[in-house]
């Protein structure tokens, strides 16, 4: 098996602020033919953001998808040529009011694979100075201490899928003194 699909034809059904959708007609392996919804998304940022006492910061906002507020990790869109790690010290700085000057890269995740293309970033950081927040959305920050987090994410009362990524890769990096 070659596992691949070969896009054939495709148009663009909605262009919006943040994203674009996509319906595209692909050709299997196996030569047969179908059609595939494709959300296109410039791609993400978000971080594990620790104090020094591990505690990790969280933000609580208002998701409209869901009809309600979620607890999850500070994160945010890359803008166009945007420096992901940039990405990421801007939206701290602007969603936290802190700043770390030593991040460590954890990689990407691909948040939904069936229908996005959006990739996200992940780091982990100490916070080095806080100051003033420069919010554009609504949201309350909150600090969590990380064992806390831990229990939250192993009891299903964090929802959000990267919250629990960073959530579980920032006490391993604590437990081996990486972070």
């Amino acid at each position: 098996m070659k596992l691949t699909e070969k896009r054939l034809s495709g148009e663009e059904l909605y262009q919006g602020k943040i994203i674009r959708v996509q319906l595209d007609k692909v050709e299997l392996e196996n030569g047969s033919e179908a059609m595939r919804e494709v959300v296109r998304h410039p791609g993400g940022v978000s971080a594990a953001i620790l104090t020094d006492k591990d505690e990790m910061l969280f933000v609580r906002q208002f998701r409209y998808p869901y009809a309600q507020v979620v607890l999850e990790c500070p994160a945010g869109k890359i803008e166009p040529g945007e420096d992901p790690l940039e990405a990421m010290k801007r939206r701290q700085k602007e969603e936290t009011g802190t700043t770390s000057s030593r991040c460590l890269d954890l990689g990407k995740l691909y948040p939904t694979p069936g229908y996005c293309d959006e990739i996200l970033h992940l780091y982990a950081c100490r916070i080095d100075s806080y100051g003033e927040k420069h919010l554009d959305e609504f949201l309350e920050v909150e600090k969590i201490p990380l064992a806390q987090a831990v229990e939250m994410a192993e009891k299903n009362e964090i929802f959000d899928a990267k919250t629990q990524v960073l959530i579980l890769r920032a006490v391993r990096l604590v437990e081996r003194g990486e972070l």
